[in-house]
């Protein structure tokens, strides 16, 4: 049943109503079959940046006995849905609390000198954006707020009412690519100095006010200016931007990167990184999408792109000998390591 229109006071939850949603938190794994396949897992340890609810992760594990993934994620929600959904793979699976554009920091706190693969699936999850009180959709009425972490940083009214009209205008103009993003970046701010700027309805709102409602079967009027107010509180594309600048130091040679992206902004970026032919070897020359099934079944992985590299071989490969990859392991699960020497 749709929600739109529709307010919903549902926040702040109780202890009880908080541990059930976290216990619901389900998100359906995209294109799941064409990641493994892609990354050819075998033994070694391997990265999930975008742990979400461990679609992912459970895949690595169950391709090769061998696998070891370390899971990272803002969300403490999903970090709790996904150590309950991988504990029967005990030690294989470690995970870690943060932001994936510190993986560096995250995998020398863990002692992981490289890995053998990462894979980053972008955007905000089903879950989070379902959720009224994450206020991350206009689809219900919920808090201003938008982080993907919410024990931490700006939400995204403290961002309204920090940035100044031109500055948010700016926000929606190269986050969301909104035509009219003065317009509805002055509206945005009338009504926050009006006091009327703490919901995501009155957000929505406030854009209605400035280009008017939308088409019968249009997209919503409000649908960019959510977007770009999201990917500007989580600080997206600066993460993304720094994985892929710290990915070719991370992964080991012959090692993979698969990334899944959902708009042009994301994916621009990956092409971009990936087309380095002195670190990358592409695995796919085209961007994969979701197949015609998946897309039935899961109608938010039809915006899917899938691109896929190797990571080139360096000088001593070329010359015959072996390279040292993820020589240091983890250890029953706790950031202990263990030294294994060159495979």
């Amino acid at each position: 049943m749709s929600r739109v229109g529709v307010a919903f006071r549902l926040w702040p939850r109780t202890f009880e109503e908080e541990e059930q949603t976290m216990s619901a938190f389900e998100h359906r794994t995209v294109m799941r079959d064409e990641v493994i396949e892609r990354l050819d897992v075998g033994a070694g340890t391997y990265v999930d940046a975008t742990l979400g609810g461990g679609g992912h992760t459970e895949a690595l594990l169950s391709a090769h006995p061998g696998a070891r993934v370390i899971g990272v994620d803002r969300d403490p929600r999903a970090l709790a849905a996904a150590a309950a959904r991988l504990a029967p793979f005990g030690a294989r699976f470690t995970q870690v609390h943060g932001a994936f554009g510190e993986l560096p920091d995250h995998l020398a706190a863990l002692g992981v000198a490289s890995v053998d693969g990462v894979v980053a699936d972008l955007g905000v999850s089903s879950p989070q954006l379902d959720d009224p009180a994450r206020g991350m959709s206009f689809r219900a009425e919920g808090p201003l707020d938008m982080r993907m972490d919410p024990t931490r940083g700006e939400t995204a009214a403290e961002l309204i009412g920090r940035l100044d009209d031109d500055a948010l205008a700016d926000v929606l103009f190269h986050y969301g690519e909104e035509r009219r993003s003065r317009r509805i970046a002055r509206c945005i701010k009338r009504a926050d100095a009006d006091g009327q700027m703490t919901t995501t309805t009155e957000l929505r709102r406030a854009v209605i006010r400035a280009v008017g409602p939308a088409r019968v079967g249009g997209v919503d009027p409000a649908t960019r200016t959510f977007q770009a107010i999201r990917i500007a509180v989580n600080r997206e594309l600066d993460e993304l931007e720094s994985l892929l600048r710290v990915a070719s130091q991370l992964v080991a040679p012959g090692g993979a990167l698969a990334v899944i992206s959902f708009h042009s902004l994301e994916d621009r970026l990956v092409k971009r990184a990936l087309s380095d032919k002195e670190t990358w070897t592409p695995v796919t020359k085209k961007p994969l999408v979701a197949s015609d099934a998946e897309q039935r079944d899961n109608p938010r992985s039809r915006s899917a792109k899938l691109r896929v590299a190797r990571r080139s071989q360096g000088p001593s490969q070329e010359q015959g000998q072996a390279a040292p990859t993820s020589t240091m392991r983890l250890r029953a699960g706790r950031g202990e390591v263990e030294d294994e020497g060159e495979r």
